[in-house]
């Protein structure tokens, strides 16, 4: 019998993203980062998926990236994607947990995390990776935000279940100013890359993977709450999105 990790992986494992983000997303946090023309950078990328983000990093900055993800699945993909790009070389693969990672402290630049740190909680997950950064480290990541200060109550119940930590921009930023980080660029992901690069592509995936998995009850669960999910988001877009926050580590 599938089991409902298989089933999500099976889902999502030739999929470019395993989230909403973009390519153009991930470059402008890297120009807020002020990391562009740096050399001989170190970069954790946690919960990277197939590597859409960690693919960009390889190409825009001088750096070796590490790239972490706990399903090897989605690794290989990586790996295959980097060898076709020639980007091999600069892209090293890690599969742990990212409550479990074996990184020396100070050891890296930058920590990236698009879509992934509510896996292990934004506070949480900013407090444990913060000692691997070096000083004046740069932390970017993207996090389920609220947009406004009200929203409406059945998008409110349904993310509330779904991930409690979910708020709004400015209680965020307030999270990594109190565990030893200063903001220096925020933006919400737009529309387009939550419906062209991660929505619409799923959806078009829907009929061979119950296919594949023989329509069985438990896939078929999984469609189903991909399907609310994004009707949710349809109807309720301009009130929640990932945010993107980039921050500075402070010493002292």
């Amino acid at each position: 019998m599938v089991d409902e990790l298989q089933l999500l992986i099976d889902l999502h494992k030739d999929a470019s993203r395993q989230g909403p983000g973009g390519d153009d997303e991930t470059r402008h946090a890297i120009a807020l980062s002020g990391l562009k023309g740096a050399t001989n950078l170190k970069i954790a990328d946690i919960g990277c998926g197939t590597g859409a983000s960690t693919l960009v990093l390889a190409k825009e900055l001088d750096a070796h990236i590490t790239a972490v993800d706990f399903l090897p699945d989605f690794l290989v993909k990586l790996e295959e994607a980097a060898g076709r790009a020639d980007l091999a070389d600069c892209i090293t693969t890690l599969c742990a947990t990212m409550e479990t990672l074996p990184f020396t402290e100070a050891a890296y630049d930058a920590i990236w995390s698009e879509g992934a740190i509510y896996n292990m909680g934004f506070a949480a997950g900013i407090e444990a990776w913060r000692k691997y950064l070096k000083p004046n480290g740069i932390l970017a990541v993207s996090e389920m935000t609220w947009l406004t200060d009200q929203r409406p109550e059945k998008l409110q119940a349904h993310w509330q279940r779904e991930y409690s930590e979910v708020d709004t921009a400015s209680a965020k930023m307030a999270v990594l100013e109190r565990l030893g980080f200063s903001p220096i660029g925020y933006f919400p992901l737009p529309e387009y890359c939550w419906l062209d690069n991660y929505y619409r592509p799923m959806q078009q995936r829907f009929t061979e993977y119950l296919h594949r998995n023989n329509n069985s009850e438990a896939a078929r669960a999984m469609v189903l709450a991909e399907k609310t999910e994004i009707s949710l988001y349809e109807q309720h877009k301009a009130f929640l999105s990932y945010g993107y926050y980039i921050a500075r580590k402070i010493d002292g």
